[in-house]
């Protein structure tokens, strides 16, 4: 069973930064694709960026078209921490942002299935991100 935790979201005014993190537990955090959705009210949950093993010490990242340019993912396997860096953010991005995990994943170049819900085995809490105009 591997648990997430998420921290890091706020309320931030329109042009402004955030980084959210999510904690992983699980010892082969280094092989886990993570993903990071978000879900607005009203709406349906969305992918917004993903990160996946290659295979040695290399990942394959990959967001969606509204945030790209923007938001930056990344990882330090060290601390088994994924993490959201959200530059220039616009009130449209207000919404609760979840942090997802699928253990022993391997990229395979053309493959988007990081970017389904159903894809991940594991979700965190959610983090609340609020951008007032």
């Amino acid at each position: 069973q591997v648990q997430l935790v998420e921290s890091g979201g706020g309320l931030v005014q329109a042009g402004g930064s955030l980084r959210l993190s999510c904690a992983a537990s699980g010892r082969t955090f280094s092989s886990y694709a993570m993903g990071w959705f978000r879900q607005a009210p009203g709406k349906e949950r969305e992918f917004v960026a993903g990160i996946s093993w290659i295979g040695g010490m290399s990942y394959y990242a990959d967001y969606a078209d509204s945030v790209k340019g923007r938001f930056t993912i990344s990882r330090d396997n060290t601390k088994n921490t994924v993490y959201l860096q959200m530059n220039s953010l616009k009130p449209e991005d207000t919404a609760v942002y979840y942090c997802a995990a699928r253990e022993g994943y391997r990229y395979a170049s053309g493959n988007r299935d990081y970017a389904r819900q159903g894809f991940y085995d594991y979700w965190g809490q959610g983090t609340q991100v609020t951008v007032s105009s």
